[in-house]
């Protein structure tokens, strides 16, 4: 089903209670919004107020059969119409004043913050389920929609539903027609209004929703040009780019074609009532019961109202955009963070520990769909080295996510030192664990930076001194600035080795009991993966270590090997006791013992 035609699923708020999230989505700020919508509104007000000036200022001017032009009473309600439009004015420029006095920047600035805290306490494995154009999105352009048109819709929209009524109940006062002519304008407009705004906000949600698929696939297709250029694929070619575009297009093209009927429609209800009325005091003139002057200011006031009027739809639709954006920042700060048990607790040792553990990933069917890790019990020891292998999809980086905790297990629990992950602040945590992945992201920033991010506070002897055991000296002082070269999107000027090397450095810097190796040196050629094991070797010493490892030669003098079978742990024992029996490890040895026997007589045969 395209996305233009998804009906929106929630019932729509009312504007009271779209004002409420508003107000919630400011913070500390709300006090000042709601003095600027306030002010907004009042600054109408007095608007209408002085254009109600207009009509016994022109009756004055003109006179009439029985009575003559009055100057004086004239220049009085100029007068009026002068000091009132000069308060509507102020009242505007000090509504404002949330704009220009800092206040909606320290709002966004401070919703952007909740969203970056949400971020650090949401579970990593609903992130990961996000992509990062996604997330962008909203940080930066719903929290942007959020308050950037906020004052701008209001002003506007006060125009036409506050200013009009408020001349109206003036007028009644000066001729109950022209008053009661003008208030029976609203209800075709609320009628209207009514019908329309379903669609509305099914388009604009439609519109925002193209709009951050395409600012995903932007971010990634960014991200990996270089992969799409050498595959011949960048361009017209970027087939799920392109798609995104297409997608914003034809939203964009049925929104504006299904729009613009009964953004006709509605123009020319208004319009035709407009007319009408003028039509009315034209008949009243005539029969001699309305002075000319008061039809004389009847049609400035028309001619000052049509065209907000019969534009009120367009000013409704960035309200539907506040509301889709609101929709998404609140919809990110509604994901639970895991649980955090009272009181919490500090480890004093740091063996690792699974006790019957179970774990599904989110969206997965419990009953139906295998367990990515079923039933799952060890001990590991601490400052000793533990390698998990076993066939892809086994259930191994799964184990090491858990015990990062980017999320909990359904069933069991796992223990640092005897406490439940669950009883540790996450700052704890995190500072328990370093780790090492096979792909090391890297951000744009200085090499020294890179680095420092593990101990923020760490001097730059410090941070030498781990690059220095990290092996990274060399090709950091062959850089352009040294240590203060920029990496580069994802550390795009390192090779991977080097980039293996500062993400060794980080974890030395950052002196954590437990390390996990995601296989840090399965990509890399020879003299990297030399200088990498060097570099490992000085992190894992005297360490709790847990090894990823796909090459099992890498891993034969590890204390413990843990062999992964289907989410379940199938063997367990040292590298020889392993190979004396039979099971799954002698079988994976076996393999890439033929493998490697393989390659060397290929290399042999290419020689000859």
């Amino acid at each position: 089903m395209s996305t233009a035609t998804i009906v929106h699923a929630t019932p729509l708020a009312t504007w009271r209670q779209l004002l409420q999230r508003l107000l919630r989505s400011t913070g500390g700020e709300a006090q000042a919004l709601r003095a600027s919508l306030a002010g907004l509104a009042a600054a109408a007000a007095v608007q209408g107020l002085a254009l109600a000036c207009v009509f016994p200022m022109l009756a004055a001017l003109a006179g009439t059969a029985n009575r003559e032009p009055d100057g004086a009473a004239a220049s009085r309600w100029l007068l009026a119409f002068v000091a009132l439009a000069l308060i509507a004015s102020a009242l505007r420029w000090r509504a404002q004043g949330f704009d220009f006095h800092g206040h909606m920047a320290r709002a966004t600035h401070a919703l952007r913050t909740r969203l970056g805290a949400q971020l650090r306490r949401m579970p990593l494995e609903t992130i990961q389920d996000k992509r990062a154009g996604e997330l962008n999105a909203a940080l930066l352009g719903n929290v942007d929609e959020n308050f950037n048109y906020t004052l701008t819709v209001v002003n506007l929209i006060a125009q036409v539903l506050v200013m009009p009524p408020v001349l109206a109940l003036a007028l009644l006062t000066v001729d109950w027609r022209l008053g009661l002519a003008l208030l029976l304008i609203y209800p075709p407009i609320v009628v209207l209004y009514r019908w329309r705004r379903p669609y509305q906000a099914r388009g604009m949600r439609a519109l925002e929703d193209a709009h951050r698929r395409a600012n995903a696939d932007i971010v990634e297709y960014a991200q990996g040009l270089p992969v799409l250029r050498a595959a011949r694929c960048e361009g017209e070619k970027a087939v799920a780019l392109q798609a995104s575009f297409a997608q914003v297009e034809r939203v964009q093209t049925i929104g504006q074609r299904k729009a613009a009927g009964p953004k006709m429609i509605f123009a020319s209800v208004v319009e035709l009532g407009l007319l009408a009325t003028a039509a009315a005091g034209a008949g009243w003139v005539a029969a001699g019961t309305l002075e000319p002057a008061l039809l004389a200011a009847w049609l400035v006031v028309l001619v000052r109202f049509s065209e907000p009027l019969a534009n009120f739809l367009s000013y409704t639709n960035i309200v539907e955009l506040v509301e889709a954006a609101l929709d998404r920042i609140e919809a990110l700060l509604a994901v639970p963070p895991l649980p955090q048990r009272e009181p919490a607790h500090m480890p004093a040792a740091f063996s690792v520990r699974f006790e019957d553990v179970c774990f599904h990933y989110a969206g997965q069917d419990a009953a139906r769909d295998a367990p990515v890790l079923a039933d799952f019990s060890v001990d590991l020891p601490e400052r000793g080295m533990t390698a998990l292998v076993g066939p892809s999809g086994s259930g191994k980086t799964t184990i090491t996510r858990l015990l990062m905790r980017h999320a909990d297990p359904q069933a069991g629990r796992i223990l640092i030192g005897g406490i439940d992950l669950r009883e540790m602040t996450p700052d704890v945590l995190n500072g328990l664990v370093s780790t090492v992945f096979q792909d090391v992201y890297l951000f744009d920033d200085t090499v020294i930076a890179n680095i420092r991010m593990a101990r923020p506070d760490a001097g730059d002897e410090a941070v030498r001194e781990a690059a220095r055991a990290a092996q990274c000296l060399d090709f950091i002082e062959r850089l352009p600035q040294g240590w203060d070269t920029r990496l580069g999107d994802i550390g795009a000027r390192l090779s991977g080795g080097e980039r293996q090397r500062i993400s060794i450095a980080r974890a030395l810097l950052k002196d954590a009991p437990i390390v996990i190796l995601d296989e840090p040196t399965a990509a890399l050629d020879t003299e990297s993966e030399l200088a990498v094991q060097r570099a490992i070797d000085a992190l894992v010493e005297s360490r709790t270590v847990i090894v990823i490892a796909h090459r099992l030669s890498t891993i034969a003098a590890a204390d413990r090997i843990l062999v992964i079978d289907g989410g379940r742990l199938v063997q367990q024992g040292r590298h020889d006791e392993l190979l004396a029996r039979e099971g799954r490890y002698r079988a994976m040895w076996a393999a890439q013992q033929r493998a490697k026997a393989w390659h060397v007589r290929q290399a042999a045969l290419a020689e000859q």
